[in-house]
């Protein structure tokens, strides 16, 4: 994100998700962090982290992908299988709205993105 940019309703509702998610302590978050990506239809959520072999290279793991089909005015939700392709969440694929998926997302009944 840009600072000094006014953010869309999207990424208010987007970042407000992240920042919920988001360890407290910076120390933590040096570790293991999240944040996101929105570029006006598509929104992938991602944790933050280091290599494991190599601490000084930061890497982004996504773990969900939303959406906007901007036709049907609905909001699609993927999540990332181990073999590296998105695949729709089935419990709750489609959505009118984008709090209702990342209610889905944070209650991760199945623990698709949580493990």
């Amino acid at each position: 994100m840009i600072e000094g940019k006014i953010l869309s309703m999207t990424e208010v509702k987007l970042k407000s998700f992240i920042d919920s998610l988001r360890p407290e302590e910076e120390e933590v978050r040096k570790k293991l962090d999240v944040g996101y990506s929105w570029d006006g239809q598509t929104a992938l959520l991602f944790e933050i982290r280091p290599l494991w072999n190599d601490p000084d290279q930061i890497i982004e793991f996504p773990f969900a992908k939303l959406r906007f089909v901007k036709t049907s005015n609905i909001w699609r939700l993927y999540w990332l299988r181990a073999s590296g392709k998105w695949d729709s969440y089935q419990p709750k694929p489609t959505a009118n709205s984008l709090e209702e998926l990342l209610d889905e997302i944070g209650n991760d009944n199945h623990s698709c993105f949580f493990g």
